[in-house]
């Protein structure tokens, strides 16, 4: 959620699991980084109900992704494993996330109906290249969380980012989202919030015009399981859990990409107002789904449609 300088912490759930209001798109209290779309922590206690947040999304006059490019980044030094599957199951989203483009059937065409002074978003998403198992050694723990025994700050992640990115020949700006998926047990804290305890993932963005790095902090899900796995895997391993907060990411960044664009008049993003909300599955209990994209079963969250006031599944 778009919460930028202050958590209401409240107590919730088995872990104590922290929640939080809005608060609009401002910079953190440190000045290091701008968290967007935080996904909070899973509440087992709270019902599906209805979108969250306050009212429709609106407009804040800043840019959106008319088209998007993505990259990912698997960083997994010796300890904190990503295997070979969670690796090919999140490059395989990706791909068929573009491969159908332009289709109605799934979360992403409700993007569609956003855009900025320069049009609509168009459904036109693309893989920059082969994904980067990222095996650079820890730099120090530049933080302290609750769940791990290694934790990364916003900086260090968004450091990274950028090594990758020069390595590799990437080209980063306004059209293109490095995803950065942690390994397992690696913890990370933006300010006082905390991965598991404050948030499961956000997206963000560093430097600005062409030359604006827009990226997303991708913890492993499964490090700690009741804060950010819902419980269904119809993909048979722990990518499964990740993937649902990659959406809410991946469609947020589309729409919000610099905090200036949609969120309602609570700070809500579209997947913020719909996160943990499903809708109507299919499949068997464990390995249930709600997206079917480019022929293989996804279990991702609703996105928020104004033009339907609600969550929705698909296009609208």
């Amino acid at each position: 959620m778009r919460k930028l300088i202050c958590l209401a912490v409240v107590a919730a759930a088995v872990l104590g699991i922290g929640s939080a209001r809005a608060e609009g798109p401002n910079p953190s209290a440190n000045g290091e980084a701008h968290m967007l779309g935080a996904v909070l922590p899973f509440d087992h206690n709270a019902g599906g109900g209805g979108s969250k947040g306050a009212g429709q999304l609106r407009y804040h006059g800043g840019p959106v992704m008319h088209t998007n490019k993505v990259y990912s980044i698997y960083w997994s030094p010796a300890g904190y494993p990503v295997t070979s599957t969670y690796r090919s199951t999140i490059d395989q989203y990706f791909t068929d996330v573009a491969a159908a483009s332009g289709s109605t059937s799934n979360v992403y065409y409700s993007d569609t109906q956003y855009g900025d002074g320069s049009g609509p978003i168009s459904y036109s998403s693309s893989v920059g290249g082969t994904s980067v198992l990222d095996t650079h050694a820890l730099p120090a723990s530049g933080c302290t969380d609750r769940y791990t025994n290694v934790c990364l700050t916003d900086a260090q992640i968004q450091a990274e980012i950028q090594t990758v990115i020069a390595q590799n020949g990437w080209t980063a700006g306004p059209s293109t989202v490095f995803f950065m998926f942690t390994g397992k047990g690696i913890g990370s804290c933006l300010g006082s919030s905390c991965a598991f305890s404050q948030y499961c993932a956000y997206h963000s963005w560093t430097g600005s015009g062409s030359g604006v790095v827009l990226y997303a902090n991708m913890p492993y899900a499964d490090t700690v399981p009741a804060a950010c796995d819902a419980g269904q895997h119809p993909n048979g391993n722990d990518a499964d859990a990740t993937l649902n907060v990659t959406s809410h990411e991946h469609n947020e960044a589309i729409t919000d990409e610099q905090g200036s664009a949609w969120y309602d008049s609570a700070g809500f993003e579209n997947g913020d107002k719909c996160a943990w909300i499903f809708g109507s599955l299919s499949g068997t209990s464990g390995a249930q789904y709600n997206q079917t994209i480019n022929g293989h079963h996804y279990f991702l969250q609703e996105e928020y449609s104004n033009a339907t006031r609600s969550c929705v599944q698909q296009g609208t």
